[in-house]
């Protein structure tokens, strides 16, 4: 593991929800590109094992704690380059008539209030870099709405417009702020987690579609947009499976 004496000389960067898809794919992309990256997730082994593949720091941190998030930005220090704030998730698919209050306040609270936690926290480390970049992981689903997903779209609108006001905030600021939107991307757990575990749903979100985004597609993107020159922001980046022509038009095979 890099030395924090080491890690001080080499551009720093923390990523949220790292402990698998497109987080841990993101620290892959962010080390590759020479970052010392906090591989920060509430899964300890995870990160930890993560951690010692690229070289970087794991941190165990639930976002949405106070305390939680205070430790890590303790553990970053007071400069840091990059923050991806990818920490996410979809929790059930039911329509608002059959809606589980509890399914959406654990939407709202790791998509928003955790996403404002985390940025609130770094914010004085990434003005201190001098050029920092805040990169938060959207989803297509904060543009647009589709049936059983009012609670999703709902928490992914909320990352989209806190991602748009913080960019007016931060104006004068040395720190720019922008989104990555990804559409149908096939990682080992998102659509599991939504279903409950249900194998069969999950898979029945990527049946037919042969070439579906994976993790390290959108990675590949958050690498790029965080490592143009300090006067070029991305504001939003949508990225879709060429399969994906709209929310509700995909492409499936028989």
């Amino acid at each position: 593991m890099t030395s924090h004496t080491e890690s001080d000389t080499r551009r720093t960067a923390v990523v949220t929800g790292a402990s698998s898809g497109i987080g841990a794919a993101t620290a892959r992309a962010l080390a590759a590109e020479g970052f010392h990256v906090y591989c920060a997730a509430r899964r300890t082994e995870r990160v930890v094992e993560l951690a010692e593949e690229i070289g970087g720091t794991p941190v165990t941190v639930d976002v949405t704690s106070e305390d939680s998030v205070a430790a890590l930005a303790s553990t970053v220090g007071d400069r840091l380059d990059v923050l991806v704030n990818n920490a996410g998730g979809a929790f059930g698919s039911a329509p608002v008539a059959e809606a589980d209050a509890e399914q959406w306040r654990a939407m709202y609270e790791v998509n928003v209030i955790g996403l404002m936690l985390v940025t609130r926290a770094l914010l004085p480390a990434l003005k201190a870099s001098g050029a920092g970049v805040i990169c938060n992981v959207g989803s297509t689903a904060g543009r647009i709405a589709y049936e059983g997903g009012a609670g999703y779209t709902a928490a992914k609108h909320g990352t989209q417009v806190v991602t748009e006001t913080l960019r007016l905030e931060l104006f004068d600021q040395p720190v720019r702020v922008c989104e990555v939107a990804p559409g149908m991307v096939k990682t080992d757990e998102f659509s599991l987690v939504r279903f409950g575990g249900d194998q069969d749903k999950a898979d029945a979100v990527y049946a037919g579609v042969r070439e579906p985004l994976v993790a390290e597609d959108v990675a590949d993107a958050i690498s790029w947009v965080v490592t143009r020159p300090p006067h070029v922001n991305i504001d939003e980046l949508v990225i879709r499976p060429r399969a994906q022509a709209a929310q509700h038009k995909v492409h499936r095979e028989p």
